[in-house]
């Protein structure tokens, strides 16, 4: 699998004669491997060629090998989230601390509508590129941010199209309707926001209730999670984009909890025009 994983830089389907080429073993050998993946789903041939490439699943298994060779990962439990565009597992390091590993899993039937949303989709057309591509943002924001602010999932390590993060015991910001400090939450949010903006230079780009994660063991402790669509503050979409992830965050306080904030006060909060909310 290793193989076909590199390989498929190059292709998307990769030529029979090109993985007996690149590993130099037999080809009775080559042919009863790839046989085997093909029977747990790790591999797929093309319908019509001798070719072959990974799955979604052939692309998790390469990334758990090299997560468990480099001592992150000692374990994988269950899949506690899915999204349209990842998958999230509960797992341990090898010291039995409780991680949260994310698989992002763009796929080719919506790669034209992510194309036009996602900042961090390429002009590459081969779908995993944009999976590595998202999992790469999502840990260069939280390995960093998490340096200025408690509000986001600490970042452990990326390989492939996985990060290994903190595990959040939370619930969805929109399925929580019993918030006892709905202030508190608000700000923790903005002052998120601020630190990304001043510290980092970017702009979420895509924050709702869908993407923030309520800790009720921390006592309402919300952490902002999804950041591979970020955008840097100089680009001629962030003033827009944060604008409207203010006002989307706004609104839904007051709708929910009765929370009324000026979007004004808050976009100069953010962009450290002023200190207070």
């Amino acid at each position: 699998m290793a193989t076909l994983n590199s390989l498929s830089l190059k292709h998307e389907y990769v030529p029979l004669e090109e993985i007996e080429r690149t590993t130099r073993l037999p080809p009775s050998r080559i042919v009863k491997s790839l046989r085997e993946l093909m029977d747990v789903k790790a591999v797929a041939k093309h319908e019509t060629t001798q070719s072959f490439r990974l799955t979604y699943l052939g692309l998790d298994l390469v990334a758990l090998k090299k997560l468990s060779d480099s001592g992150v990962l000692g374990y994988l439990g269950t899949r506690v989230g899915v999204g349209k565009e990842s998958e999230i597992y509960i797992a341990k390091t090898p010291t039995e601390k409780i991680v949260a590993v994310k698989f992002y899993k763009i796929g080719r039937i919506s790669f034209q509508k992510i194309k036009r949303v996602r900042a961090y989709a390429s002009e590459e057309s081969k779908w995993f590129m944009h999976s590595r591509n998202a999992a790469s943002r999502e840990y260069d924001v939280l390995s960093k941010l998490c340096n200025y602010t408690s509000f986001v999932p600490r970042a452990y390590a990326h390989v492939e199209h996985a990060v290994v993060m903190d595990y959040v015991s939370g619930i969805e910001l929109y399925r929580y309707k019993t918030a006892l400090m709905p202030e508190s939450i608000f700000t923790s949010i903005m002052m998120t926001l601020r630190s990304a903006y001043l510290h980092l230079g970017i702009v979420h780009g895509d924050l709702s209730e869908y993407n923030i994660l309520v800790s009720v063991d921390e006592g309402e402790k919300p952490y902002i999670i999804d950041w591979p669509q970020y955008v840097y503050r100089d680009d001629p979409r962030a003033e827009e984009l944060l604008s409207r992830d203010v006002s989307y965050m706004v609104k839904f306080f007051k709708e929910s909890y009765g929370l009324d904030k000026r979007v004004s006060d808050c976009l100069e909060f953010v962009k450290g025009l002023k200190n207070e909310l």
